[in-house]
């Protein structure tokens, strides 16, 4: 097998542990994406990640408000003095040394130079990873969604750890 089955893995760990029922997925039966109305290169782009940003050397929200799930950086920060304040990935297989590998700001912005996007909206959101559909859907998704109407963001972008 080439692949890690991660389905089969978490029903395993779940039945291991003693859970009753098998790990259930979130599913839903209305899928909200849309075709887009116009070009990319018309378009402003907004970056929503759980790669649970900070800035380097700088306490910022994540330690002052340990109880916000969202919050957003400004997308033109250097990559530099970004980092992740992620500590569940597989360490394993992978580092997170480079930023551009799972929030890729350097590479939008050469989109945004070469034409391919209008603009890259102001700030991008982070999101804390959680494990809780009806959270993510009445609580972090219209938060996202407040602030990227605010910055007039036409198409968003989630990359993920």
């Amino acid at each position: 097998m080439s692949h890690v089955r991660y389905i089969d893995k978490t029903r395993d760990y779940y039945r291991g542990v003693g859970y009753d029922r098998p790990y259930q997925w979130a599913h839903f039966d209305d899928i909200p994406f849309v075709r887009l109305d116009k070009p990319l290169s018309d378009s402003r782009l907004g970056v929503v990640t759980t790669s649970e940003m900070a800035l380097v050397d700088v306490p910022g929200i994540w330690d002052d408000n340990p109880g916000s799930d969202v919050y957003a950086l400004a997308t033109d920060t250097p990559i530099e003095r970004l980092c992740t304040k992620k500590d569940s990935y597989d360490r394993h297989a992978t580092t997170l040394d480079d930023v551009n590998a799972y929030l890729p700001l350097t590479r939008l912005a050469e989109c945004v130079a070469a034409g391919r996007l209008r603009a890259l909206a102001p700030r991008f959101q982070v999101i804390y990873s959680q494990y809780s559909q009806r959270k993510t859907t009445t609580v972090d998704a219209p938060e996202i969604l407040r602030q990227m109407r605010e910055d007039r963001v036409d198409v968003a972008v989630l990359t993920a750890i």
